[in-house]
């Protein structure tokens, strides 16, 4: 390897090593927005839990007014309620997860099922942080030796296409 390819591979790597340290802090402001959105849910389940025990009912015969109605509009309601509930509580349970993940592993519990709105939120608010956690370092050096490793492979598979455009011109 020459040393303009070392080097190619070095700022790759430099790159790469930024870029993925940020992973961690990442997955924090998206657990943080979680904790957000998971306030504002609570107030509406809550709520509606409130109102269905005012009038003798628990949450799920509430839900089953809704759509046993012959109103198009209080079927709706309970379509959009049922949603809200399970939202809320399916971002209970990844922020439960994310609490409890090792450091290291929080981003791929964020990776693994998302929420699309908040993380698309969090990606377009996204304040990078300097790495200085165990977490940061270990993601930091795995994107340095993954973008290491693919700049030292794109370089090879253009060195043996240039090898080969010579060997065949050579032989013309």
């Amino acid at each position: 390897m020459g040393p303009i390819a070392r080097i190619i591979t070095i700022v790759a790597g430099l790159a790469s090593g930024t870029v993925f340290s940020q992973a961690p802090e990442f997955a924090q402001q998206y657990r943080q927005r979680i904790g957000g959105a998971i306030d504002e849910l609570r107030v509406i389940v809550e709520d509606f839990n409130r109102q269905a025990a005012e009038h003798d009912l628990d949450r799920q015969q509430a839900l089953n007014a809704y759509s046993q109605s012959s109103d198009d509009f209080l079927r709706d309601r309970g379509v959009s309620m049922q949603s809200t509930i399970t939202r809320y509580e399916t971002l209970l349970s990844q922020q439960l997860r994310l609490g409890t993940a090792a450091p290291v592993a929080k981003p791929f519990v964020l990776m693994r099922n998302a929420d699309d709105v908040v993380f698309a939120n969090t990606w377009r608010d996204f304040v990078p942080g300097v790495p200085v956690s165990f977490a940061g370092l270990v993601w930091g050096v795995i994107g340095f030796v993954g973008g290491w490793v693919v700049a030292a492979l794109l370089g090879l598979g253009a060195r043996r296409a240039s090898r080969r455009r010579k060997g065949v011109r050579q032989a013309s």
